[in-house]
């Protein structure tokens, strides 16, 4: 597929996901595989023009970041231009317009879904970012305001008409927040709506599997992921091993799990200094060691690094912990790895850490 100008690496993208989707966290993605395009965090575009730190932070990258999109919200078209040419100033791929962010701090000032309700309106704002730049400004999305008002397939074509070069559809309303089911028909009918656009369709998708069912079911070009990339960073590079040979790749190993955990903390550490950098790993870190079996004495230590030395010392304790519930290659031995014993062995043992998998919290919860 194309985007404006690139042709991705692949038809997969990484969907913006507040508090998490930082430049360490799309480094490691991109490290191993798989990814064809990223996002930033929404960035207030009022913020951005005032040079905020903490805007020119969301939209900080690296040459092995590329190619990558910085998604704005706001509904001032003055700032939204103005914002636009900024962004493509500083050597952006491309601009990413949220009409989907259904959380008020948002949406009460005419931003992410309210820009669903005004079609007019969102629509000359967008003509105007794109008379402004050359860079691809794309639109991020949801089906409507709510089931009553399903109002996608006809911002889409408005937004075809004022020059977008993409649509991200996510398969919920505003009023369903983050909740229910995900609809691939309402996907569809957007890409029906602009068949000459290429539309990428976005929501639940946790597994190879359900990427290939988005993609059949609704005819869309591309594949957006989001809380699926937060829990299992290997997804891009399973998926598009699936979507080419149909077969689904090996898990990785215990020590390929480590070495990329270990290489996140690293680019956290690199970007963010290692005081702040290791508070914000604290978020994500949880979500490793679940994936590695029993761990509840690792996640809390995870929970508490303050300095490299604190990382250092949990995952050396926790290699030493772990061994007697491995084989001699040091895997988990069958019994750790089937879901149901291992259910079993946490009730009697009062470790929830490698339970199932729940959506991550953050800031898209708490706004």
């Amino acid at each position: 597929m194309r985007l404006g100008p690139y042709e991705p690496a692949s038809n997969l993208f990484l969907s913006p996901l507040a508090g998490y989707t930082n430049l360490p966290m799309r480094l490691t993605l991109r490290e191993i595989g798989g990814l064809g395009w990223a996002t930033t965090d929404l960035v207030n575009a009022r913020a951005l023009l005032e040079n905020n730190p903490r805007a020119l932070q969301l939209i900080q990258t690296h040459p092995a970041d590329r190619p990558l999109a910085v998604q704005l919200f706001g509904s001032v078209p003055d700032e939204m231009r103005a914002a636009a040419v900024q962004v493509e100033a500083l050597g952006h791929a491309s601009i990413d317009v949220n009409m989907g962010c259904p959380v008020r701090k948002v949406t009460r000032i005419g931003g992410g879904s309210a820009m669903m309700t005004e079609l007019k309106k969102t629509a000359d704002l967008v003509r105007g970012m794109v008379a402004a730049v050359k860079i691809p400004v794309t639109a991020k999305m949801r089906l409507g305001w709510d089931s009553e008002n399903l109002t996608a397939p006809d911002l889409a074509r408005a937004l075809e008409d004022a020059g977008a070069a993409a649509i991200f559809i996510h398969g919920r309303t505003r009023a369903q927040g983050f909740s229910g089911a995900v609809s691939l028909a309402g996907i569809r009918s957007v890409v029906e709506a602009v068949p000459r656009l290429p539309v990428i369709g976005n929501g639940d998708v946790t597994t190879p599997e359900a990427a290939r069912t988005m993609l059949e079911d609704t005819g869309c070009a591309g594949v957006g992921i989001g809380r699926g990339a937060f829990y299992n960073p290997w997804i891009f590079r399973q998926t598009q091993h699936y979507l080419l040979t149909g077969e689904l790749p090996p898990e990785p190993t215990f020590e390929e799990r480590m070495q990329v955990m270990g290489r996140h903390f690293d680019l956290m550490i690199e970007v963010f200094g290692e005081e702040q950098g290791c508070r914000m790993f604290r978020r994500v870190a949880a979500w490793y060691a679940r994936r590695f079996g029993p761990a509840v004495d690792f996640r809390r230590r995870l929970g508490a690094v303050r300095t490299r030395a604190d990382f250092n010392a949990a995952v050396a304790g926790y290699r030493a912990w772990r061994t007697q519930f491995c084989d001699e290659r040091g895997e988990l031995q069958p019994k750790f790895r089937q879901p149901r014993l291992v259910a079993s062995y946490l009730r009697n043992s009062g470790d929830r850490s490698a339970g199932a998998i729940p959506v991550p919290r953050g800031p898209v919860e708490r706004w």
